[in-house]
């Protein structure tokens, strides 16, 4: 069977057209899909968003499925279970889950290396003392807000049987229940805690001034998923290199971002949190071993294995050395800062 092409430049320029769509098409398709998680709708956990925004995950050909569950057990059980092969979270419950046995888990990269939450009550409320037998909102039993609570509680000379903590599901849960009085105090972090701030709340307790080493944002994954696609969580990370880059640099794209995602529009708001935040956000994604020897120490009391792990048994840096080695951070921070 013979094929005549057209003569006429129009159904030439039709065909042209249509395998340029197909090939557009393809091409779109061939992106990598990746199901990524992140627990806490926080300035420190952005940078999914930011990447989305710039542009990024097209430029690397990924496809990336991002979605929220709350830190803690929810998180913890979506990465075991394979629902997403990446999370960004508090790095408690998956030091607990390796301690116990589970050799999956590791951490590839880190975002916040000390806590930055504080606890917020009303103006009657003048000093941390004064929350003895009184109820704090924090996420989850287990979170960041909770654990940060207790070394904050404890460091003004406080027992977790002085308070009773309340669950509330999440950072924007906790706002809610702090202004409707539900609780009597909350444990917040930035943006949230301007918020609180805007609306007559104070600080009872400010935590970046207590500078607790904690991993409280980190990029954590399965092993299995590195050997089984190491390509695709190296452009990821490079994804994520880029958005932190953005990050730091360009304040008002960031604003833009978390105006969106946060909706949220008040610049003050917006300028408290990115100048409080930005200063413990690590710019190369480095996971400190302090920040995970913390937690090693937190459930050594409990977790007796714990004081014979060191940090790096924790940790898969391959990603991070690959950037570094091959001169990726250096090029992309040239002249940035």
């Amino acid at each position: 069977m013979k094929i005549r092409l057209a003569k006429n430049p129009n159904c030439v320029l039709a065909i042209a057209g249509f395998f340029a769509a197909v090939f557009a098409h393809s091409g779109a398709a061939a992106a990598d899909k990746l199901l990524a998680l992140y627990s806490a709708r926080v300035m420190s956990q952005s940078m999914p968003w930011i990447a989305q925004e710039a542009g990024l995950l097209k430029k690397y050909d990924l496809d990336l499925q991002l979605v929220y569950v709350a830190a803690g057990a929810p998180a913890y059980a979506a990465l075991m279970s394979g629902d997403v092969e990446i999370e960004l979270a508090g790095a408690s419950g998956f030091v607990r889950a390796i301690v116990q046995g589970n050799r999956e888990v590791a951490f590839i990269a880190g975002v916040k290396n000390v806590l930055t939450h504080s606890i917020l009550a009303k103006p009657e409320f003048k000093k941390p003392e004064n929350l003895r037998g009184k109820k704090i909102g924090v996420t989850r039993i287990g979170s960041n807000p909770h654990y940060f609570a207790i070394q904050a509680l404890r460091h003004f000379g406080l027992d977790t049987k002085d308070v009773t903590f309340l669950q509330t599901g999440g950072a924007p849960e906790t706002f809610a229940a702090l202004v409707s009085g539900s609780v009597d105090a909350g444990v917040l972090t930035a943006p949230t805690d301007a918020q609180a701030i805007a609306l007559g709340f104070h600080y009872v307790v400010y935590g970046p001034d207590l500078r607790i080493p904690y991993a409280a944002t980190s990029f954590v994954t399965r092993r299995a998923v590195i050997a089984k696609r190491p390509q695709v969580l190296g452009r990821f990370m490079r994804v994520m290199a880029e958005a932190a880059m953005i990050l730091h640099t360009d304040r008002e794209f960031t604003y833009r971002v978390l105006g969106k995602q946060l909706r949220l529009d008040d610049r003050k708001i917006l300028d408290a949190a990115y100048n409080s935040e930005i200063k413990v956000l690590e710019p190369r994604l480095v996971i400190k071993p302090e920040a995970l020897q913390a937690i090693l120490d937190e459930i050594s009391p409990t977790e007796p294995r714990a004081k014979n792990m060191k940090p790096q048994d924790l940790v898969d840096a391959r990603f991070l050395d690959e950037m570094g080695k091959s001169g990726f951070f250096d090029q992309l921070w040239s002249g940035k800062r």
